[in-house]
């Protein structure tokens, strides 16, 4: 299907049950150049909500939408470029995970009026619930899990040096997945930070090829039940421990840098990458939402519009993309002498 049919066939339909996962349409796009006000309706609308603008005259910084794309390649903030491109790749989300989809968006807009550590728990339930659905357990049915990791030693590791807490995650062999014993290793490393005040900066980085490449894909489906796991994850999640060291703590990320990575290092009050970086949010395909933190933490850096893209997309962008967009502060080369940084500025 082409973008102008896209256009057209999701063009605006507002009446009541005409929207939504359940009416089989979880995907709205409308023209904003002449298209309706939706302003006092984006909130109650059951579904994504995307806005196009053809004409530079349309690129409202507050224009309404849960995502908002624009024909031009190099629009300003919160607008992505490209816009026939990026209307397949959320057609087909939507279309192959709608109730994930919708429930993305709904997070989203709900958490931009949240303390952090209530879009956390929001955040948490909704995971849960997504957990139970069936869109995730048919993700869980159609793939072979992988065998367990057999680490031998610590998945993470930390080294004090004066007032610096260095900290590495370490399980190279599987790109640093994110395991519970990763978790738990991270948040006992940031309690120790936190507890602490002679430590005045905590530096985070990955061993191996990856910063992180994401949950462990062999623990997906191991919890008891989603209540359990949405206890452990409030009680034990590393999230809420980022965001108390925020300011204390710089990231570098190379590599991998994908679900859980992303979305734990966008809570930093720095974040370097390595050139070849690259990052994605791929749990809504996975039939659920991000779950580390990440519909609270992307947002604050990249804002809620670009985030809602990256996570229904589940596209991987490069460092180059995430400087622009916001989501990392400078890339910098590996190795000794790192002042230079390249790459342009953030819009």
């Amino acid at each position: 299907m082409g973008a102008g049919e896209l256009r057209r066939s999701f063009g605006p339909r507002l009446r009541d049950g005409e929207l939504g996962a359940l009416a089989g349409r979880p995907l709205l796009v409308v023209e904003l150049d002449d298209g309706p006000d939706l302003s006092a309706l984006l909130g109650s609308l059951p579904c994504v909500v995307v806005g196009v603008a053809a004409t530079d005259a349309a690129l409202d910084p507050g224009a309404p939408g849960d995502v908002l794309l624009a024909d031009r390649p190099d629009p300003p903030r919160p607008w992505v470029g490209d816009a026939p491109r990026w209307l397949l790749r959320l057609e087909e989300a939507c279309t192959a995970a709608p109730m994930a989809a919708v429930a993305l968006v709904q997070l989203l807009r709900l958490s931009a009026a949240l303390e952090v550590t209530d879009g956390l728990v929001a955040e948490s339930f909704a995971y849960s619930a997504l957990q139970s659905g069936p869109e995730h357990a048919r993700w869980l049915s159609s793939r072979r899990r992988p065998p367990p990791a057999g680490d031998t030693g610590a998945a993470v590791l930390t080294e004090r040096l004066g007032a610096t807490l260095s900290v590495t995650l370490n399980r190279p062999g599987r790109h640093n997945a994110y395991s519970a014993s990763m978790r738990d290793g991270l948040v006992s490393a940031l309690q120790l930070a936190h507890a602490d005040p002679a430590i005045e900066r905590v530096e985070l980085a990955g061993a191996g090829p990856s910063f992180c490449s994401g949950g462990d894909l062999s623990e997906f489906g191991t919890s008891p039940d989603p209540v359990t796991a949405h206890a452990v994850r409030v009680a034990a999640g590393a999230a809420s421990w980022m965001h108390r060291c925020a300011a204390r703590t710089a990231v570098r990320v190379h590599g991998a840098c994908a679900g859980a990575g992303v979305e734990l290092a966008s809570f930093a009050g720095s974040v370097t990458a390595e050139p070849g970086a690259w990052f994605s949010l791929p749990e809504v395909s996975m039939g659920l939402v991000p779950g580390a933190g990440g519909t609270v933490s992307v947002p604050r850096r990249i804002g809620r519009q670009r985030a809602a893209l990256l996570a229904l997309s589940g596209a991987a962008i490069d460092a180059a993309t995430a400087l622009d967009w916001g989501l990392i502060d400078r890339v910098e080369p590996p190795g000794p002498g790192r002042a230079g940084s390249v790459g342009a500025q953030r819009r």
